[in-house]
């Protein structure tokens, strides 16, 4: 909650005996805990004794918080932008890691493990001396700040990822069943389409999950590409840095409410047997 005093002015006294005048203009929250009002319009924060926070709670009004402009500001932009950039991250490395894994896992079997290791190889590179250079191509682009340039580097490590894990699906499903959709009429598109994606669901769902993870918990290119809208995580970070404890502990709770309700909504396709039987008969 936000508060603010009834009337034009109220003095407290903090602990140490000095005199503060707070005016109707400021705004400030009550951490009952540590006995102590933190104001929002700056950094500054008054310690009571319980006898002086109880007298001020008793001159005060109330302002309920959840739509106020502040924290439309330092929760629901940091929310949003997260939300976008990992689910748009997720959708764009499914329709291009899809078909180029499927690709892979029908090459000789010495030529795709060499691009498999090529692939893995990517990802030993750390993630800090890849994103000053890309950070400082996006700045010459003029994409920091923005939602496409976060996704365009989310993509970088989650790309060669969610392809290795993709290849090892496609892997398991027989060439018997695509051939026998061509008999039937199919193209390979159809086959494609309507045989291969289908049955490779449960993996891709997986490695769905991993992707919108990687991207929603990111912390590394959000630092070097975001100036004035932040993640939730670059959020989170900056809270605690500032030794505010309760809204951190709030922040990271809201942090793991999408991770839920992604997770739950994604299970439902994780269905193993699917291939029983396939190719029997």
């Amino acid at each position: 909650m936000i508060y603010r005093i009834e009337g034009d002015t109220y003095t407290v006294e903090d602990v140490d005996g000095n005199e503060h005048t707070l005016t109707s203009s400021n705004q400030f929250t009550i951490n009952g805990v540590f006995k102590k009002i933190s104001f929002l319009d700056e950094n500054k924060e008054i310690n009571l004794d319980r006898d002086g926070l109880q007298d001020l709670r008793d001159h005060l009004t109330t302002k309920k918080t959840f739509f106020g402009q502040k924290v439309i500001d330092n929760l629901y932009q940091p929310l949003g932008k997260s939300f976008i950039v990992a689910t748009v991250t997720t959708i764009v490395a499914i329709f291009i890691c899809a078909p180029a894994a499927y690709v892979i896992s029908r090459l000789p079997s010495y030529i795709g493990y060499i691009v498999v290791l090529s692939l893995l190889v990517t990802r030993m590179f750390p993630d800090v001396g890849i994103a000053l250079p890309v950070a400082t191509r996006f700045l010459s682009w003029g994409m920091t700040d923005t939602s496409f340039g976060l996704i365009l580097a989310h993509l970088i490590p989650n790309l060669p990822f969610l392809a290795w894990i993709l290849v090892g699906t496609f892997a398991t499903i027989p060439k018997d069943l695509e051939q026998s959709a061509m008999i039937d009429g199919a193209n390979r598109i159809t086959a494609l389409a309507r045989v291969v994606f289908p049955i490779a669901i449960p993996g891709i769902a997986v490695g769905s999950i991993f992707v919108w993870l990687n991207s929603w918990n990111e912390f590394i290119y959000a630092r070097y590409l975001s100036t004035e809208v932040a993640t939730l995580p670059l959020r989170i970070f900056e809270v605690i840095t500032r030794g505010s404890i309760f809204p951190a502990a709030a922040c990271s709770m809201i942090l793991t409410i999408p991770v839920i309700i992604i997770t739950f909504v994604l299970q439902r396709y994780m269905k193993s047997g699917m291939l029983s039987g396939a190719v029997k008969g």
